[in-house]
């Protein structure tokens, strides 16, 4: 999964389960981003690339929700 169906996804979680949701491109050096969820919050590797397994399962842990729920 790249990193803006990633950001797609989340979206979709934040309006289910009526949470507040921000990214921030311009809190990240280079091709990262800074993304909220709630109160947690994580920083996004490059959008246009592939997000690892392990990557992947490190977002979801830091935000609080479950990687089978994307």
């Amino acid at each position: 999964m790249k990193g803006s169906e990633f950001l797609r996804r989340l979206q979709r979680i934040a309006r289910r389960r009526q949470l507040p949701f921000q990214f921030e491109a311009a809190l990240g050096k280079g091709s990262h981003g800074r993304v909220w969820l709630a109160d947690r919050s994580t920083t996004m590797k490059d959008l246009k690339n592939e997000l690892g397994p392990g990557l992947l399962r490190a977002l979801c842990r830091d935000l609080g929700i479950d990687p089978k729920e994307l």
